[in-house]
């Protein structure tokens, strides 16, 4: 029997964090992403195709494959953003095994006006508690233009290694090329951050000694 590994499909949602739900999202979301945020010039400047008319962006999510790994994130009932989670198979030398190594590319994108509170690591951190623990995945990894400094210092306050620094990589819609940074975490690195450090015993005090 061919082994399955689990997907976004089969699991449980809702998911909520302290102050957020992150919901699997559908084909109503696309308007009210869009002109919640994505349609912002400050949005689309650092997102990888980014879609300059509601049409494109509509066409390229009606794609189930795409829309598959679109997560919204809502505050208080109200979209502030989305996240996004890509998933494969680590790539093999020799054939795959029956019990692939799994991994996903992740990515987020804020509302300006929901920026600043913390939102952004608080989702971004659930969404690598999924992707470890719910997808039981071996690798994540995230990309960003060097320039989008909130997104890499995200992504190294959630313990995320930077593995490339890619010069000139990149072709911008503005006709500029950037360079761009490549940030991953393995399924131990991960585990080993969300475990508590062990208490080193503390030294007897004089009256103890």
């Amino acid at each position: 029997m061919m082994f399955m590994p689990p997907s976004l499909d089969d699991l449980t949602w809702p998911v909520t964090t302290p102050r957020l739900l992150i919901r699997r999202a559908g084909p109503a979301d696309t308007a009210p992403i869009w002109d919640r945020y994505r349609h912002l010039e400050s949005v689309r400047w650092w997102l990888s195709g980014g879609d300059h008319d509601f049409a494109a962006f509509a066409e390229k999510y009606s794609d189930p494959t795409r829309l598959g790994g679109l997560l919204v994130i809502e505050r208080d009932g109200e979209i502030i953003g989305d996240l996004m989670l890509r998933l494969g198979d680590v790539w093999a030398q020799f054939p795959a095994p029956e019990d692939p190594l799994r991994q996903a590319e992740i990515g987020w994108c804020l509302a300006p006006d929901a920026q600043g509170h913390g939102y952004a690591s608080e989702a971004a951190r659930e969404l690598l508690r999924i992707s470890f623990e719910d997808l039981s995945l071996h690798r994540v990894t995230a990309f960003c233009f060097t320039g989008n400094t909130p997104s890499w210092r995200l992504m190294e306050k959630l313990g995320m290694r930077r593995e490339q620094h890619t010069l000139k990589d990149s072709v911008h819609s503005s006709g500029e090329i950037l360079d761009s940074y490549g940030y991953a975490l393995l399924a131990e690195e991960w585990r080993a951050q969300e475990r508590p450090a062990p208490r080193s015993a503390s030294k007897p005090s004089l009256h103890e000694a």
